[in-house]
């Protein structure tokens, strides 16, 4: 036998099995892919390895291992559901990306009143079963926690776990206590809370509908997103269009209108600060004011005989159209910058009361009175005199805005209210009370406020809208006061909508843009009698002629 130990094929032959025992060493270090985690391997193969080394492991190996390590997850993370901010916790967020502090209020796209409605319901609704109960309400009877002080284990007394009997009424909590009142959620059929309940069958005012469609659209040539030059007239019944005038040869432009209240007497105010005044029923030049401003005059406001006109010089002159003279009688300073909007208050003349509004590139709003009125502990400074007549300063001042103030709107239905719009930076409405000073409500609009009037039939603002930040810009929002609430959104305008008007009865909307085009529309129609409010015999106020 000792010779076939020596024999070359025995030699070959444990040769063989050294070799195989050799690669199986580093098969046994294996990566578990259930845990992540090498498996030990033999205690055979470390100290053949370590031998084999003969020191400690090379940069690359070190480098080669730590590529090899698994890597290490955590829990998977589990968002915090908040009472903040309900509509992102549970992903309800509208379309156009998260909200900003300056977005909160973001106007949708197609909105109309019926919707506006529904999801304040569902946000109430929602926020009230996801919140904790609050503390008011009854809790279900809980079994005290027993203490855990350091009290030595004890074999627990032989007790019956089936005890029949009747609960302890000095416990408020016990069951008996609670199924007492017959509105205890015990006897509840409903699977929402009380509150959503109550919030669910509460009667709520039917919102009206409004078109969401122009019911006619006129093409309007060169009507520019800022100034435009022509001006043309438009017979809204009969779609006709009359130029009125062209200043193209006397290279200059216009830059505001102004229609008087009751008559067909136009004024238009051009960049080189001329005042212009026409007839638009003949289509004629009445009267021209070739010096009325030293720069361009950016706004016009009527009252009855008395015209007013804002400038780029930051005045704010006043002129009698009766008088020959071409001085103003009388002239306000109180922005430091551009005037770039003015509206009268009431249809009656300075001597019955009449204010004036007047927004400015300053951020400000002025409030104004003709005679000389002052609030209380104002000194009776004349401010700044000129040769055309005394300066005066404004009764009001408010501050609020953060940006340029152009719209402007005085309440038909409330003495002494006013409206007023900022610009991009700013996207608020805010309400005044002239009469002693105060800010009433402000409204976040989420864009640029361009134009504000008050319907003459119910107590609604109408705000066309320009630059936004969101998906939604260049539209015509209807708002109810003073609650608010969104009535309809109006779409169609592809450039911001920088002109607006109302028609004498009331109904009919027209708004502008920068897309050249005039639309308009039925936002207040009137209200249809039934048939036995038109025939009623008893309407004796028919009969009387």
């Amino acid at each position: 036998m000792s010779g076939l130990k020596n024999s070359p094929f025995a030699k070959r032959l444990r040769a063989s099995h050294r070799e195989g025992e050799e690669e199986e060493t580093p098969r046994r270090s294996r990566v578990n892919p259930i845990f992540g985690v090498s498996s030990t391997p033999a205690l055979d193969s470390r100290s053949s390895t370590a031998d084999s080394s003969g020191g400690p492991p090379s940069p690359i190996q070190g480098a080669s291992s730590s590529r090899m390590r698994p890597k290490e997850y955590g829990d998977r993370f589990v968002p915090s559901k908040d009472t903040g901010d309900m509509r992102t916790s549970y992903h309800l967020m509208d379309d156009g990306g998260p909200s900003t502090p300056s977005k909160s209020r973001i106007i949708p796209t197609e909105s109309d009143a019926q919707k506006e409605q529904a999801n304040a319901i569902f946000n109430s609704i929602l926020h009230t079963e996801v919140t904790p109960p609050s503390p008011h309400r009854p809790s279900s009877p809980t079994r005290p926690i027993a203490s855990t002080s350091g009290a030595p284990p004890s074999t627990p007394t032989r007790k019956r776990l089936f005890t029949f009997g009747s609960p302890s009424r000095s416990n408020p909590n016990t069951p008996t206590r609670r199924l007492d009142t017959p509105t205890d959620e015990a006897y509840s059929m409903s699977p929402v809370r009380a509150e959503s309940r109550q919030l669910l069958e509460s009667p709520r005012r039917l919102p009206r509908s409004v078109c969401k469609t122009p019911y006619r659209v006129l093409d309007a040539p060169e009507l520019a997103d800022d100034l435009s030059q022509p001006r043309r007239l438009v017979e809204h019944k009969c779609a006709w269009v009359s130029k009125l005038c062209d200043l193209a040869p006397s290279n200059d432009t216009i830059s505001s209108v102004s229609w008087v209240q009751k008559g067909t007497t136009l004024a238009v105010g051009t960049v080189a600060g001329r005042l212009h005044i026409y007839d638009a029923t003949t289509l004629t030049l009445q009267r021209t004011y070739q010096q009325a401003h030293t720069q361009r005059i950016g706004a016009l406001a009527w009252n009855t005989h008395v015209l007013s006109s804002g400038s780029r010089d930051r005045q704010v002159h006043h002129r009698d159209v009766r008088e020959p003279t071409t001085r103003p009688f009388k002239r306000c300073t109180g922005h430091r910058q551009e005037v770039c909007g003015l509206k009268w208050s009431g249809q009656n003349g300075p001597s019955d009361g009449a204010t004036l509004a007047s927004g400015g590139n300053d951020n400000k709003v002025c409030i104004w009175d003709l005679r000389g009125s002052r609030r209380p502990g104002v000194g009776s400074s004349s401010g700044v005199a000129g040769e055309d007549g005394p300066a005066d300063l404004p009764l009001w001042k408010f501050h609020e805005h953060t940006a340029a103030v152009k719209a402007l709107a005085w309440d038909p239905h409330i003495p002494g209210v006013l409206a007023t719009g900022g610009g991009t930076q700013d996207k608020h409405i805010r309400f005044w009370n002239v009469q002693n000073g105060t800010m009433l409500h402000e409204l976040d609009t989420g864009s640029q406020v361009c134009n504000l009037i008050w319907s003459l039939t119910s107590h609604e603002l109408v705000s066309t809208h320009g630059f936004s930040s969101t998906t939604a810009q260049n539209q015509i929002c209807i708002w109810r006061y003073p609650t608010l609430n969104m009535v309809a959104s109006l779409t169609g305008h592809t450039n911001r909508v920088l002109y607006l008007a109302m028609s004498p009865d009331g109904e009919t909307i027209v708004t502008g843009a920068g897309d050249e085009t005039l639309r308009f529309w039925n936002a207040f129609p009137k209200k249809e009698k039934n048939e036995r409010e038109r025939e009623s015999k008893l309407d004796y106020g028919r009969l009387i002629r």
